[in-house]
């Protein structure tokens, strides 16, 4: 029989493997992806942590077995040994030899099921739970040298597992999905509001933004009032007189091969002979059911305050200060 310490070491050493393994299984699952991209940028272990969320099936995989051979050594090893240290000192008490055979065996069931459920897999759980980005940071090299020396056989279960789940209609998945949908986020709103915990002026801002998922430009273009546009050979005179008639400082440009859009601010200090498709820059032109999120990116990125919504062969006018009053209103 083996020397009681070296049989303490292995089941030491085994409950503390499968801590790794279950504490990186649940910190994968838990930490948010955006919060491990702001870390690669510095940090090695986060950029490894990233490599293992894009394949989270075949990590997986990899906790599993893990979890699953350090079980299975503490079953032939542990639980044993505890076993014939405990069945001799029950037998000394004068109970039958039978019932010191059974007692052993279920006290050292007990014992060994005890430490690796609490101290192997509950404890870690929780700490993954409450702390996923530090943990899987943590944890992300040590498990990637794992993959890498078992990727074959990995590969091979995961494949496995993947036919099964085929085979009743599911698709398998390699990525958590992060973030909530619009869907749960309104209702979240709402709930909030009904217990109190939002008041109705900032609820109202978070539903309109939340609406923005599902509206389109074409929801929130001017349909009914013509753009106020001036033609390309309108001179700086012309776009200021344009501009004080409708109270609008962007004119359309429009007559020539694009369109575009003209600030009165531009005009100010150009010189009598330049014209307005000299003076205009590009303005966005979007389709009606494009939706108000993508045009607010586009705006965005474009650096424009107004864009041209085409639908049917008609234009309207969209600005930035348009979507933004549907985002946040007064």
């Amino acid at each position: 029989m083996s020397s009681p310490w070296t049989i303490v070491a292995i089941t030491v050493l085994l409950i503390a493997a499968s801590a790794f393994f279950v504490a990186v299984e649940f910190s994968l699952i838990a930490a948010r992806r955006h919060r491990l991209e702001d870390e690669a940028a510095h940090s090695a272990s986060a950029r490894a942590a990233l490599r293992s969320s894009s394949e989270l099936s075949l990590l997986l995989a990899g906790s599993q077995l893990g979890i699953t051979v350090c079980t299975l050594a503490l079953g032939a090893i542990t639980k044993p040994a505890v076993d014939g240290w405990l069945t001799p000192l029950l037998a000394a008490t004068g109970m039958p030899g039978w019932i010191a055979d059974v007692g052993g065996f279920v006290l050292a069931l007990l014992i060994v099921t005890f430490l690796h459920l609490v101290v192997g897999e509950m404890a870690p759980k929780s700490w993954a739970i409450a702390h996923p980005e530090r943990s899987a940071i943590l944890l992300a090299l040590p498990m990637r040298a794992f993959m890498t020396v078992f990727r074959p056989l990995l590969l091979v279960l995961n494949e496995a597992a993947n036919r099964c789940l085929r085979r009743v209609g599911v698709t398998p998945v390699n990525e958590v999905e992060s973030g909530q949908d619009p869907a749960a986020l309104r209702h979240l709103v709402e709930h909030s509001v009904t217990v109190g915990a939002l008041d109705e002026q900032h609820s109202g801002r978070l539903t309109s933004a939340l609406e923005l998922e599902a509206l389109t430009v074409g929801d929130i273009a001017r349909w009914d009032a013509a753009p106020s546009s001036v033609p390309g050979s309108a001179t700086p005179a012309q776009v200021r007189e344009a501009a004080d008639r409708t109270g609008h400082l962007r004119q359309l440009v429009t007559g020539g091969a694009h369109l575009g859009v003209v600030h009165v601010r531009d005009c100010l200090r150009a010189d009598g002979t330049a014209t307005a498709a000299d003076l205009m820059r590009p303005v966005p032109i979007l389709d009606a059911a494009e939706p108000a999120y993508a045009a607010l990116a586009t705006m965005r990125e474009s650096r424009a305050h107004l864009a041209v919504v085409e639908r049917d062969g008609a234009r309207a006018v969209l600005t930035l200060s348009d979507l933004l009053g549907r985002l946040m209103p007064v």
